[in-house]
């Protein structure tokens, strides 16, 4: 695959003209709808003639909702080496919760496609929030430790899952022993069952990071505990935050140079974002709030804005600004380019594999590129 940047003047016609490809191959690859405009320095994936090239390995992973399109789960699943569902609860005591929603048939499709079906484990309380109360608990408490792992072993071998992965954030810094401990009693004991369990990791740049998110997150001990881990690298830019780069590069390898002094690249994997997000400005902290976007879907709002595509060569993120009804938005995402570095990183550490927070949206391109750039494992 090549990836060619638009310029003023092009067409989805011109562009294929000048590279020998048919303008359908343009128009599918990169989700166009009619008439089929470009915005200005959109970059868009153009389909060239294979060569032979040695690709590496990549495991690559996708969270999804259980009301996830189903249309949208099969046109992934051929992509992805494991899909993982999100999400199971707990109660206090280690009873385990259900999604709201019927995952069985997400697990069957996962299946058929020979996707790896993972149960998301995570500390949502009754309202949506990630709540250290309800990890405290569980984790300091042997008798709710095996309770909830036992009951986590039986859904699986009912269900059909193939592991486990252990989301919790917010883990008060008095508990990363005992989250570590944990997530160590929950491997050795699905292992000798032949199920996998990996933790996703908030992302650290150094062993003593402060805050909330980093200081229960032992990075060593939980790679050597876990089959696998997923470093969270993304949400600089948030949803009540700055408007700036989601994922930018620059910080992504930060935290990956860091991880890679305490876990083997062989177990890590890189979370990478399946969205964007819409920030009015300007931004006032505790005021401001992003819409949450997809990436084809910010591609369609330059066009209907008439906005020009910017690339941040520092982030490796593209951006624009547009106005409407008197008021400026700034938008950040990712495209092809972005992603392709993100690849890159992957590729020039030897990385385990990708991890995509979520695939709730579909997005060809993103998925095209990964098959031309690995061998999906």
């Amino acid at each position: 695959m090549d990836i060619y940047v638009v310029q003023p003047g092009d067409s989805v016609d011109s562009i294929a003209a000048a590279h020998g490809i048919s303008a359908e191959s343009v128009i599918f690859n990169n989700q166009l709808i009619w008439p089929y405009a470009l915005a200005v320095g959109q970059a868009l994936l153009l389909s060239a003639a294979p060569s032979p090239k040695e690709m590496p390995p990549l495991v690559s992973n996708g969270y999804a909702y259980t009301y996830i399109s189903p249309w949208v789960l099969e046109q992934t699943l051929p992509f992805l080496s494991e899909l993982s569902v999100f999400s199971y609860g707990f109660t206090s005591q280690g009873d385990l919760i259900l999604p709201p929603e019927d995952d069985g048939w997400m697990i069957r499709m996962a299946w058929i496609y020979g996707t790896r079906p993972i149960l998301t484990l995570t500390p949502l309380d009754s309202s949506g929030q990630f709540n250290n109360r309800l990890i405290s608990s569980v984790v300091n408490n042997a008798s709710y430790r095996t309770h909830l792992i036992s009951q986590i072993l039986q859904r699986m071998q009912f269900s059909g899952y193939a592991g486990v992965d252990i989301d919790f954030e917010n883990i008060l810094a008095s508990d990363r022993d005992a989250f570590t401990a944990f997530v160590a009693e929950m491997q050795q004991t699905l292992s000798s069952f032949g199920y996998t369990v990996s933790v996703a990791l908030a992302p650290k740049t150094s062993a003593d990071q402060p805050g909330l998110l980093y200081e229960g997150k032992d990075y060593a001990a939980l790679g050597a505990a876990a089959d696998s881990v997923l470093l969270m690298t993304y949400e600089w830019g948030y949803r009540y935050g700055p408007n700036m780069a989601v994922a930018p590069l620059n910080m992504v390898r930060r935290v990956v140079e860091y991880a890679l002094t305490e876990i083997p690249a062989e177990k890590i994997s890189l979370g990478i974002p399946n969205y964007g997000y819409d920030w009015p400005l300007p931004f006032v902290r505790g005021e401001t709030a992003a819409t949450t976007i997809g990436n084809v879907e910010a591609i369609r709002i330059a066009i209907q804005n008439h906005a020009a595509i910017r690339y941040d060569e520092r982030a490796q993120s593209p951006y624009f600004q547009y106005t409407r009804n008197g008021i400026q938005h700034e938008v950040w995402f990712e495209d092809v380019r972005s992603i392709q570095n993100k690849f890159n990183l992957i590729k020039e550490f030897g990385l385990r594999g990708a991890g995509y927070w979520q695939i709730m949206r579909w997005w060809r391109a993103n998925w095209l590129l990964m098959e031309d750039t690995f061998q999906i494992v």
